[in-house]
């Protein structure tokens, strides 16, 4: 559904799979320094919001995802994956236990698939799963005070849909902003910076969002293996863009080496320190120093996941 946002003055809707929210409200840039440094209120209404309620929540979601949640506080949030059985990333949650429910958003269009496998897994336990979204939405909030109705996640606020129109005190700023600061901060988006391939190591998600010491839950024996023997078949880059050329690389493009295509384009954007900026994925054995071809534009590269991440090696997801 679309957000009610957009009908505020000088939106522009974004591109697909955020058309149900802004991606400015006609001024990009003051919108982007707003949210760095101010205050700004982003709209990704667009996220899916899943609930499991009950007794058995905490070790029912254990048993299944990558993250250590049996034993989650209340109002502590944390990251974690849904894997398939061959370690390839499912769904990327941002969690919150309310003390009566786990509250989990999602990329767009994909809450209703991951509560029906989740209900479809219960068997006997003592949970019940809803998708939210048509009530409750996402926001990202900066500069101000989260509201007492929010929940508190490690990417933005849960809050009712039907609040989104309320007096934040902070600026509106669109989907472009939030974008472009969260490239700069080396955090991949699931489905537009990984593929059907992706596992945890590729994307840098080790750090926040796997437990490497928790019991059997699917995908768990390549998470083991690689983390134990290292070099994944491919990493997370972050480049940074020929700022002489007037467009953009899109989702999906080629990242060229030496002729040869090693990699995709992921999420590119224009910030308003750093200018074009982008996430890709490559393989493993490409030259860090290198400079590579991203959708035709020259990109040089800033190491986000190393050649040979592994137990031994620190990932830079997060930057400072």
């Amino acid at each position: 559904m679309d957000s009610p946002l957009l009908s505020t003055h000088g939106a522009v809707p974004a591109d697909p799979p955020d058309a149900q929210v802004a991606a400015h409200y006609g001024e990009p840039s003051a919108e982007q320094r707003a949210l760095a440094t101010g205050a700004a209120v982003v709209d990704r209404g667009n996220r899916g919001v899943v609930r499991v309620a009950g007794a058995d929540r905490l070790r029912f979601l254990h048993s299944l995802m990558s993250q250590h949640l049996e034993r989650m506080a209340p109002y502590t949030p944390t990251e974690a994956l849904l894997l398939s059985p061959n370690g390839h990333v499912e769904h990327h949650l941002a969690l919150v236990d309310d003390g009566e429910a786990v509250w989990a958003h999602v990329e767009p269009g994909t809450a209703a698939g991951l509560a029906e496998f989740l209900d479809r897994m219960r068997f006997m336990m003592r949970v019940e799963v809803t998708d939210e979204t048509a009530s409750y939405a996402v926001v990202t909030l900066s500069g101000v005070e989260p509201p007492e109705d929010a929940l508190v996640t490690t990417d933005g606020l849960i809050v009712p849909r039907e609040t989104l129109d309320r007096d934040w005190h902070a600026r509106l700023a669109g989907l472009w902003a939030y974008e472009a600061l969260r490239i700069a901060a080396h955090r991949p988006r699931f489905g537009l910076d990984t593929d059907h391939r992706t596992i945890p190591h590729e994307a840098g998600w080790i750090d926040v969002a796997v437990h490497l010491d928790k019991g059997c839950y699917r995908g768990q024996e390549t998470v083991a293996r690689v983390q134990n023997l290292g070099r994944p078949p491919r990493r997370l880059v972050f480049l940074h863009l020929d700022g002489s050329v007037d467009h953009l690389p899109a989702h999906g493009d080629p990242i060229e080496f030496g002729g040869r295509t090693v990699g995709f384009v992921g999420s590119a954007a224009r910030h308003y320190e750093l200018g074009p900026i982008a996430l890709g994925m490559v393989k493993r054995n490409v030259p860090v120093e290198e400079t590579l071809l991203a959708g035709g534009v020259a990109a040089t590269q800033e190491v986000i996941v190393s050649p040979d991440t592994g137990s031994t090696v620190k990932i830079d997801l997060r930057r400072r």
